[in-house]
């Protein structure tokens, strides 16, 4: 499911990452071991065979920014091999974590690599937007608040965070309606609509399928501690 973060991902099992077409997943695209996964504001459809040995990164909204010197949209929704990005140390990153020896020394090798690319401080505009998109401002409201443009809070937000303001609002506020999801055995779509900003039902059912990739029913969380995580049938 989206939720407009990034992630560094290091397969420790194999040497590659698969990564499949949602509206088509037999069609696969093949990765090194070793991969950003830009800022995800549609589905992503995973190999979870993947997940069984993997030091991976989830970066905070517009975090990953600090780490990777060009913007976040230019990988927005794609699968980017580390070493097209770090150069050598992106390279080294899988065998240096499977040099070291114990759990502590491969986060220690983690924390290091990671140092060694943090550049500038975070701007603290696009960190209000940020907190201000997620708990459901208008964008409007949040580049009135901050004195800008509303072009102009498009361009740096999305340099910053890979998506637009308006993308990462949706984003977030089918975030909102999911952790409501959870919390109850039998939703009420209509009164989620209308607690959520939604005009009405159908407006909710038609953001969550363009959205997400599938219908309201169709969520069925893999379990609650992965409930970004929708399982599919066999492909």
């Amino acid at each position: 499911m989206p939720n407009g973060q990034a992630h560094l991902m290091v397969n420790l099992a194999e040497d590659e990452f698969r990564i499949y077409d949602a509206a088509r997943p037999e069609r696969m695209d093949r990765h090194s071991g070793a991969v950003l996964a830009g800022p995800h504001a549609r589905p992503t459809v995973i190999d979870t065979r993947e997940q069984r040995w993997l030091a991976a990164v989830e970066f905070r909204s517009g975090g990953a920014g600090r780490f990777f010197s060009m913007p976040m949209t230019e990988v927005c929704n794609r699968i980017v091999q580390l070493e097209n990005l770090w150069g050598r140390d992106g390279e080294s990153l899988r065998d240096r974590l499977l040099d070291a020896p114990t759990l502590e020394a491969k986060f220690r090798v983690f924390e290091e690599v990671l140092l060694e690319h943090l550049a500038a401080e975070f701007d603290p505009a696009i960190r209000y937007a940020i907190a201000a998109l997620k708990a459901g401002a208008p964008v409007s409201q949040v580049a009135s608040r901050l004195g800008l443009l509303p072009r102009t809070l498009a361009r740096r937000f999305s340099n910053q965070v890979g998506i637009t303001p308006k993308r990462f609002a949706r984003v977030h506020r089918l975030q909102r309606v999911l952790r409501a999801v959870r919390r109850s055995s039998e939703p009420d779509w209509c009164a989620l609509a209308a607690e959520h900003g939604y005009t009405d039902q159908a407006h909710l059912i038609h953001d969550f399928r363009d959205l997400a990739g599938i219908t309201p029913l169709g969520y069925k969380p893999q379990s609650p501690q992965r409930n970004n995580h929708v399982v599919m049938g066999a492909v």
